[in-house]
């Protein structure tokens, strides 16, 4: 060695815990590594999910009792604009697209994404959407009440976004936010899908990808076709408000129902894409604490593109009460309940995968089993609600609300706290405690079903949606109240989570890079995983590559 090379040798590397916070703010900022950017993009949808949580609870104080005046009627409007965008757009697809951001690449044996500058751009394009929404409570028209956020709905339906009814600058925020969120969410994307196709390792065919891979490769062409009717409008809408054309003014001879069309083609098939990532979760997880292969495995992923080409093109189901005409009701009503026949065959893959399997209630497992249970009922009042007649009843009621709580909160969110506790030891290096994992499934257990679960019945006694308070005499005050405790549950279940994270990131016990004796390629690297992933690309030869390397004379070993 040189004498120079044996000074620096023996100068000390700086304790990394002495690092600047503003270099560390720098390394994160400019990063274009998947992890890190799947990791802002989950903390920064758990911090809108704490924010739409509180806006939801000021709504349930709100219609906890009759001719209650927490609320004023204008910010109430705000309110559940507010939350529905919110979770939406902010909450549910930048933590769907965190997980598979992080996921994808060490699932598939692969170093990063496709186009990691394309990568760090989708997030950034997707935070500042968010934060411009909000900015809106401070600038629209100047500082008074709650300011001037959106008051339009998450639909946004005309008139109401009109410059006559909205006059401020709130519904320009809302279509701001939402497009700069669309083009971050369809650069994410289109890296999944070149990711997913071009970048897998050895031996990795499509037989053998994993499935959580394949629904992200289904949710992220579904991204495509969606986002597109939706930006349309959006940009149809800013030259309604601003340069005087009319697709939306009814008196001008534009249509307040080609924005619903308009809406919902995206609107639908959103929900599917929020819901298949989860899917993808029940697929990774119940096997594993089943010690069972996933049954039907073939079925799985032809299921799979099956719900995602039938549900876009049911999104008229949404529009029964607008009065479309016997054919169209009845196209509708039918490819409503075909999305029925693929997603039975995923509820009865899983309940075949459990049947017979040594489970293993640990916490992840325990969200999945609620998954299943709660989304078959969240299946059930959709099949209801595809029947036109009883949709025109119910179509603009609370039972609504419930039922699309049932697949958002019931099925989508219960999945991503199953995810969160199986995959944050390979994220973190520490395990999440098991005692507050289980506090926080019961508590959200009971919370969610004293909420959503009471919330059908005022619906069917015939409470509107949207409205901010109701008179003593409708039958409606206890049900509510019911409604309202079970909220006030769910928020403790929410705190015991937060709690259980910043805990064990300090104190947690240590993971080790397979805690849970899994099979998919992310386990076999450490835990946090280095920058590179992989300092050699992994070959595979089956769809459990680490099972069949661990158990290499197991009977029931997928080895091909």
């Amino acid at each position: 060695m040189t004498p120079t090379a044996i000074a620096h040798a023996e100068q000390p590397a700086p304790p990394a815990t002495k690092k600047l916070w503003l270099e560390i703010a720098h390394d994160w900022i400019t990063t274009v590594d998947h992890k890190r950017i799947g990791i802002m993009y989950i903390v920064y949808a758990l911090i809108f999910l704490v924010i739409a949580g509180c806006e939801a609870l000021l709504m349930r104080i709100q219609l906890a009792v009759p001719n209650n005046h927490f609320l004023s009627p204008e910010v109430f409007n705000r309110m559940f604009t507010m939350h529905g965008t919110t979770m939406v757009f902010f909450v549910g697809m930048p933590i769907l697209f965190g997980f598979g951001n992080y996921l994808v690449p060490l699932m598939i044996g692969a170093r990063d994404m496709a186009f990691p500058r394309l990568n760090a751009f989708s997030f950034w394009i997707s935070a500042f959407g968010g934060l411009l929404l909000y900015y809106s409570f401070i600038g629209g028209d100047g500082l008074y009440g709650m300011g001037t956020a959106p008051d339009v709905g998450w639909f946004a339906y005309a008139p109401l976004t009109a410059k006559l009814f909205s006059p401020g600058h709130n519904t320009d925020y809302w279509i701001l936010g939402i497009f700069l969120s669309g083009i971050g969410s369809v650069g994410t994307a289109l890296n999944l899908v070149v990711t997913t196709i071009s970048m897998r390792c050895k031996g990795m065919t499509m037989s053998r990808l994993p499935l959580l891979a394949w629904l992200y490769l289904v949710t992220s062409g579904m991204v495509f076709i969606a986002l597109g009717p939706l930006t349309a409008a959006q940009l149809m809408l800013l030259l309604d408000r601003f340069l005087g054309s009319h697709f939306f003014d009814v008196q001008a001879g534009g249509s307040a129902v080609l924005w619903m069309h308009f809406f919902w083609i995206f609107g639908h098939p959103e929900v599917y894409i929020l819901v298949l990532p989860a899917f993808g979760f029940a697929n990774e997880i119940i096997p594993v604490f089943s010690r069972k292969a996933i049954f039907g495995y073939p079925a799985m992923v032809a299921a799979t593109v099956g719900i995602g080409f039938i549900s876009l093109g049911v999104w008229a189901h949404h529009m029964f009460t607008v009065g479309m005409g016997p054919a169209g009701n009845t196209f509708f009503a039918l490819s409503t309940m075909l999305v029925a026949v693929p997603t039975g065959i995923k509820i009865f893959n899983w309940l075949a995968t459990i049947w017979g399997g040594k489970i293993h209630f640990a916490t992840p497992m325990m969200f999945s089993a609620a998954f299943l249970f709660q989304f078959l009922i969240a299946g059930l009042t959709g099949v209801m609600l595809a029947v036109a007649p009883f949709d025109w009843q119910l179509g603009n009621s609370y039972f609504v609300v419930a039922h699309f709580h049932y697949v958002l909160v019931g099925a989508i969110l219960v999945m991503i706290f199953a995810a969160f506790y199986y995959w944050y030891p390979k994220m973190t290096g520490r395990m999440l405690s098991e005692t507050l994992g289980k506090w926080h499934f019961w508590l959200f257990f009971i919370g969610f079903h004293l909420t959503f679960d009471f919330m059908h019945v005022p619906g069917l006694l015939g409470m509107p949606r949207r409205i901010y308070t109701y008179e003593a005499d409708r039958g409606w005050g206890g049900w509510n109240m019911i409604v309202s405790i079970g909220a006030i549950f769910q928020v403790a279940g929410i705190l015991c989570f937060v709690w259980n994270m910043i805990r064990s990131y300090r104190k947690g016990e240590i993971a080790g890079p397979d805690p849970w004796d899994a099979w998919t390629l992310e386990w076999t690297t450490s835990s946090p995983p280095p920058a590179y992933n992989y300092a050699e690309e992994p070959v595979v030869h089956s769809r459990r590559p680490l099972w069949d390397i661990k158990h290499p004379n197991d009977p029931d070993s997928d080895y091909e």
